[in-house]
């Protein structure tokens, strides 16, 4: 049970679209602190009462916050059934992202210059805190790449586990999460790319060599030079892929 606290009553919404609008009533109270990780929504005929809207309003808002993983719904009857707010289960978060990301034409240099940033921290992070399992998974993905015959695309999935792992060695779900989502996103444009590199055998070793270089550093707890190094291999291989400049990485 949530404490009770105290909060403003709901307001009528008066726009169209109702299912919309109902949806961002209840945004603006998750945001707001009024409504937490497992307290209950109104019920459904409370809430179309208290917003001015249909129950079929507040039915499709509920189904569409469900799906993204913000609700969830307990039928059956006592306190135990209702809608509820869910913790958002990182795979949910993941979708979302990934779909923002492969949608809203983000170019490539931004791409680029997110995951640099993102992956520095998480290196860093990662050679601070380096725990077994994560080091295994990350010896399973080199091990994987090292596979004589691994094909672009298998090269491709291993290469994505080994920077997830780095990410979840970090200690941030949030930067898994943003991660995984970009990984997710950059998926197609990054085979197309490859499956262009007519040198992809000579390619393939360097980016081994660069992702042993990595794990080596984090594994010596080595952070500078990990978060330095993930820099260096993600701008490298962007100038490879994509043909974007190179500019030598600098000291933070």
């Amino acid at each position: 049970m949530t404490e009770n606290r105290a909060a403003p009553p709901w307001q009528p919404v008066k726009k169209a679209r109702a299912h919309e609008l109902v949806i961002e009533a209840i945004e603006d109270r998750i945001l707001s602190g009024a409504l937490q990780v497992g307290d209950a929504l109104p019920p459904e005929r409370e809430m179309a009462t208290s917003l001015e809207v249909s129950r079929a309003g507040v039915r499709e808002a509920v189904r569409v916050l469900e799906a993204q993983g913000v609700l969830r719904s307990q039928p059956g009857a006592g306190a135990a059934a209702g809608t509820f707010v869910a913790a958002l289960p990182r795979d949910a978060l993941t979708r979302f992202l990934r779909l923002h990301v492969a949608l809203s034409n983000f170019s490539i240099q931004d791409v680029t210059d997110a995951r640099i940033v993102l992956e520095r921290a998480s290196a860093s992070a990662a050679a601070r805190r380096l725990d077994d399992a994560s080091r295994a998974t990350m010896i399973d993905a080199l091990d994987r790449m090292d596979l004589p015959h691994a094909t672009r695309d298998s090269f491709n999935e291993a290469d994505t586990q080994f920077h997830l792992a780095i990410a979840e060695a970090s200690g941030s779900a949030l930067s898994a999460a943003l991660t995984a989502a970009i990984r997710s996103a950059m998926k197609v444009p990054i085979l197309r790319a490859a499956e262009r590199t007519e040198e992809w055998p000579e390619e393939s070793q360097r980016l081994r060599r660069e992702h042993r270089a990595i794990f080596d550093a984090i594994d010596a707890g080595d952070a500078e030079r990990a978060a330095e190094l993930a820099e260096g291999h993600i701008r490298r291989a962007a100038s490879v892929l994509f043909g974007l400049p190179v500019p030598a990485p600098q000291r933070r």
